[in-house]
């Protein structure tokens, strides 16, 4: 499996990591918290992905256990951060299309960023925590992967781990209701963008497709993960957490001829570690090529040219 996707992989991964950063300025001179949010857990599970697959190219050796431990939990908050942000991202485009809450004062702005700020950064915190309930052992490393969370195949997982980021896409796909306001009420929302300085027409309609994409993505994704889950292996009746927990400090090592013989295991991890780099260079694809984008691309090359002492006159001619 790691033969069919290297160096492909390690390479999209570091451009994941660096290309949704490029409109960040932008969003978050906007207010645009839920955006902001879904491009720091998109480049930060990129660049841990990237780290792993270069570290663990070739070998299983527990070479760097302390940021294993970092790595697991960068892994399984971005499970939820990234439905979460996304769920944010659509919650907020409603508000906008149903002319509820424009956001304009400073007062409803911080409450949005606070709003947004449980969901997307909070939350993921406390998701990662409740993961150590059915968290069977440190972690697990496989060959040209890197480290991965050692999840105890049981009922509560199922609850635990899949159930939030099933249930935020849900409730995404309620707040998509925002088209039918957006349809009945094309006056009002044509005269609230004209007067609206950080949010145009093309940036709306642009989240509004990154929202419903990772949205259509989500929850197939984690449907596809449960049946993996269940099917791979048998369900584990749950006795306790002592039970859960015997022998917490081992690490399991997999090489990767171990790994490849099982088709689904290789399918699952497939999806897993390309879904965040999609979403990242998804994202790119939808704010990097902008308007607004061009034009900072504009302002930054005419700053380069100026730090080089060369006229943007001269380069014309």
């Amino acid at each position: 499996m790691a033969n069919l996707d290297y160096p492909l992989f390690p390479i999209f991964a570091f451009f994941g990591f660096v290309l949704p950063l490029i409109p960040l300025p932008w969003h978050f001179q906007a207010w645009n918290s839920g955006t902001c949010f879904y491009i720091f857990w998109a480049s930060i599970s990129c660049l841990n992905q990237f780290v792993n697959s270069l570290i663990w190219k070739g070998n299983v050796i527990n070479s760097a256990p302390v940021w294993c431990e970092i790595s697991i939990r960068i892994t399984m908050a971005t499970t939820v951060a990234l439905p979460a942000a996304s769920f944010c991202i659509v919650r907020r485009l409603y508000s906008i299309a149903a002319i509820r809450s424009a956001s304009i004062t400073y007062a409803e702005k911080r409450r949005a960023v606070v709003i947004d700020s449980f969901f997307c950064g909070l939350w993921p915190l406390v998701y990662v925590a409740l993961q150590y309930i059915v968290q069977g052992h440190r972690f697990n490393i496989y060959e040209d992967i890197g480290c991965m969370p050692a999840l105890y195949n049981t009922i509560p997982t199922y609850f635990i781990t899949f159930s939030w980021t099933i249930l935020l896409g849900i409730a995404s796909a309620v707040y998509f209701l925002s088209l039918r306001a957006f349809a009945m009420r094309r006056l009002e929302f044509a005269q609230f963008m004209s007067s609206n300085k950080t949010l145009s027409f093309g940036r709306y309609f642009r989240l509004m497709a990154l929202a419903m994409t990772e949205m259509i993505c989500t929850l197939p994704l984690t449907i596809l993960l449960i049946w993996l889950s269940a099917t791979q292996s048998p369900v584990q009746p749950w006795i306790s957490l002592a039970n859960t927990h015997i022998d917490f400090s081992r690490v399991a090592q997999y090489p990767s001829v171990l790994y490849d013989a099982d088709p689904l295991f290789v399918m699952g991890i497939l999806f897993t570690r390309w879904a965040s780099v999609a979403c990242a260079l998804i994202f790119f694809a939808f704010f990097g090529f902008a308007e607004e984008a061009r034009r900072h691309y504009v302002l930054w090359y005419r700053a380069l040219l100026r730090f080089a002492g060369i006229k943007s006159s001269d380069v014309q001619t």
